[in-house]
C-alpha cells in the first residue's frame, strides 16, 4: 500500500516543551534534522525511552556489529562477528542495571557514544568525514575486537524517519547505508583487514518511546551492482498504519524514499528458506545463508530475534520511476518480537 510522506528539509525538534510528540517533526529526511535532545531526559515517559546506535559491518570474510543502548532501567550492549568462510561467531552481550554503563548524545552525532562494562567496551566516534567503530571483549570462546572507520563521502545521504504511534508514543530513525568501510578485526590474536572498497557500514540510530511489545521486521543491504553504489534500506510491521515508512533505496549517495508500506513474506519453519519483500516500487528475494538467533525472556522483558544474513536479488523504483537492479547484494533481513 502507497502512503503519502511529508519530505522536512528544516531543523525540527521530535518532542515539544512538554514531551510529546512534535507534529511538526513527522516525515521523513535526507540528512539528520531532528534535535532528539528530550528523549531520555528527565522523568517524562521513564521506562518507555529507548535509545541506541547499531552498527553493522560487512567485510569479504566476516560481518561485524556493535550495540550501545539504553532502555531507562538497562543498558544493553553487544559486540559480535561472523566468519563467513566457517560460520563460526564470536563476542558476547552485557547488560547493565539502568544506564551506568552507557554515554549516549541526545542527538545524532552530536558527541560521542560509549559502552563500558566488565567484559565489553564500544567507543563511537565522530570524524570530519566519517565515524570511527572500536569495540572490544574479553567475554565468550575468544578474544575479540576491532577498529574500523565508516566514511562519509561528499554528498552521501542518509533517511531518517519519524514514525508516530500517538502523541506519547513514537521513534526517530535514521538507517544510513552503504557507507564506505576499512580498518582491522582482531580474533584470539589473529588479525584480519576490513579492506577499503570491499567493505560496507551500516547505522541503526534510534530515539523514541516505544510500546510495551512491538514486531517488526528490517532489511538491509549495501555493494555495488552495474558500477553503481546501492544501499538497501527496508522495514515492516512496526510502521504498518502510521502513516510512515522506512524503506528507501541509496543509489551512489543520493537517497530515493519508497512510501509504500511492502508486503514481507518468510517461512517461520525455515528462516533459511527465500524471503520475498515487495510491492509496486520493489520486488526483491532475499536468501539466506546464516541465522543468528537471539532469545531473552526476564518475564517483563523479553526478546525474539532471527537476523538472518545472506543476499538481495531483484529491483527497486528510483523517485523518477527507474528500476534498480539489485543482484547479489549482500546483507540481512530480520524478524523480531520485544517486551520491553
Amino acid at each position: 500500500m502507497r502512503v503519502s510522506e511529508h519530505e522536512i528539509s528544516s531543523e525540527v525538534s521530535l518532542c515539544l516543551p512538554n514531551g510529546k510528540l512534535n507534529p511538526k517533526a513527522v516525515g521523513w529526511t535526507r540528512r539528520p534534522l531532528h534535535n532528539t535532545d528530550r528523549i531520555g531526559h528527565g522523568s517524562y515517559g521513564w521506562g518507555r525511552n529507548k535509545r541506541w546506535e547499531y552498527w553493522g559491518i560487512t567485510t569479504p570474510t566476516h560481518i561485524l556489529a556493535l550495540t550501545v543502548s539504553s532502555l531507562d532501567y538497562a543498558a544493553v550492549h553487544e559486540v559480535w562477528v561472523l566468519d563467513r568462510a566457517t560460520q563460526e561467531s564470536f563476542g558476547s552481550s552485557a547488560v547493565g542495571i539502568l544506564g551506568s554503563s552507557v554515554t549516549l548524545p541526545g542527538t545524532i552525532a552530536a558527541g560521542p557514544s560509549r559502552a563500558h562494562t566488565a567484559a565489553i567496551t564500544i567507543e563511537i566516534d565522530e570524524l570530519p568525514n566519517g565515524t570511527r567503530l572500536r569495540a572490544s571483549t574479553t567475554a565468550g570462546n575468544s578474544p575479540v575486537s576491532f577498529d574500523v572507520v565508516a566514511e562519509r563521502p561528499a554528498g552521501h545521504e542518509a533517511l531518517g524517519v519519524v514514525v508516530p504511534w500517538n502523541s506519547r508514543l513514537f521513534q526517530y530513525t535514521v538507517k544510513d547505508v552503504a557507507r564506505p568501510a576499512h580498518g582491522t578485526l582482531t580474533i584470539d590474536g589473529h588479525e584480519f583487514s576490513v579492506p577499503a572498497g570491499e567493505s560496507w557500514a551500516v547505522l541503526d540510530h534510534g530515539r523514541g518511546r516505544w510500546p510495551y511489545s512491538l514486531s517488526w521486521n528490517w532489511g538491509a543491504a549495501s555493494g555495488t551492482c552495474d558500477g553503481h553504489t546501492v544501499g538497501l534500506q527496508i522495514g515492516g510491521q512496526w510502521t504498518n498504519g502510521t502513516g510512515s515508512t522506512e524503506n528507501s533505496v541509496l543509489v551512489d549517495g543520493r537517497l530515493h524514499k519508497i512510501s509504500e508500506e511492502l508486503t514481507w513474506s518468510y517461512n517461520e519453519n525455515d528462516w533459511l528458506a527465500p524471503w520475498h519483500i515487495g510491492g509496486e516500487l520493489a520486488d526483491l528475494t532475499f536468501t539466506p545463508f546464516y541465522d543468528r538467533i537471539s532469545t531473552m525472556n526476564m518475564l517483563i522483558v523479553a526478546s525474539n530475534t532471527h537476523q538472518c544474513f545472506g543476499h538481495y536479488s531483484g529491483w527497486v523504483a528510483t523517485e523518477k520511476g527507474d528500476r534498480i537492479r539489485v543482484d547479489g547484494l549482500l546483507g540481512w533481513a530480520e524478524a523480531v518480537h520485544n517486551r520491553w
